[in-house]
């Protein structure tokens, strides 16, 4: 009989692509999931890894299997599932993945609370980014995320997921002090073709927000500085080296040097509980969605929509 520990592992490599990838976003050691997938070969008598590069691939027979697990582990979290909600309460172990910010801003309140409330619950918390969250949700491989999308660029949320929001994010125009628009009361977005720009590199949500916004507005922005962190952001404004849009969810205090102005009209940015609709019932989620909310409000998101 396959071991269902290791068709997880191989499952994990399928979805994120590396062993490294999967060890993370599991909680084990690379060393750990490799040496799950060994003993599955040795199981299978199959080869389900080879070499490519400097990296790993799975072979076509892994892939199959791949996919089958994904129906395994379904019917076990079904399964798992039917017994939380018999038991009336949370428990096992619930993985949550958050994009940076709100897994600053917003998680540390969330996490604590369950901790404290459901000792039976076993809560692990991933920063994951929001373009890859909803995939990661619809596999299976965490059972809740917490994800964004902006007011120009809707979140998609396939067959299979549930969501519910939980506030809107406001973002605000961030310049070093001194700055021609540092007294302004209200900018608007077409005052900012000129503008040399920091933000988040290509590929990322706010990056691609960031440039949409400003060519639908007619400019074309001069992006000098890219940094994934946002205190890493606040450092280069105050340095003078440039403006960023910054939501306010996990920005604590500004530097010195740093003054925020209001955008008009403000820019904001949707915040969703997403989870696969056959956990809906589970108490692990129901909960954790409404602590959520709860703290989401103490964090100064605004109800949403």
């Amino acid at each position: 009989m396959l071991d269902l520990a290791r068709l997880r592992a191989l499952h994990a490599v399928s979805v994120h692509g590396s062993v490294a990838a999967a060890a993370a976003a599991l909680g084990y050691t690379p060393s750990a999931v490799s040496q799950q997938i060994t003993k599955l070969e040795r199981e299978t008598r199959t080869p389900l890894l080879e070499r490519r590069g400097r990296g790993v691939a799975l072979t076509e027979e892994a892939l199959h299997l791949a996919g089958t697990a994904q129906e395994l582990l379904a019917i076990v979290e079904r399964a798992e599932t039917a017994l939380e909600e018999r038991r009336g309460r949370p428990t096992g172990r619930l993985s949550v993945g958050a994009f940076a910010s709100a897994a600053r801003g917003l998680l540390p309140g969330v996490l604590a609370e369950l901790g404290r409330e459901h000792p039976a619950l076993d809560v692990r918390m991933t920063e994951v980014d929001p373009h890859l969250s909803v995939d990661l949700v619809a596999k299976g491989v965490i059972d809740l995320a917490v994800a964004h999308d902006w007011d120009i660029a809707p979140l998609p949320a396939p067959e299979g997921v549930a969501q519910a929001v939980l506030g809107d994010d406001h973002c605000d125009l961030l310049v070093p002090e001194g700055h021609r628009l540092a007294g302004r009361d209200a900018v608007r977005r077409t005052e900012l073709a000129q503008e040399r720009w920091i933000c988040q590199p290509p590929g990322t949500v706010c990056h691609d927000w960031l440039v949409r916004t400003l060519r639908a507005a007619g400019c074309e922005p001069d992006i000098r500085h890219q940094a994934e962190e946002n205190h890493t952001q606040l450092a280069l404004l105050a340095a003078g080296l440039g403006v960023a849009m910054i939501p306010r969810l996990g920005r604590g205090p500004l530097p010195p040097g740093v003054v925020a102005v209001a955008l008009d009209p403000v820019p904001v940015r949707r915040l969703y509980a997403l989870w696969r609709t056959e956990a809906a019932r589970r108490p692990a989620i129901t909960t954790a969605v409404a602590a959520l909310r709860a703290h989401g409000v103490t964090a100064g998101l605004r109800p949403g929509g």
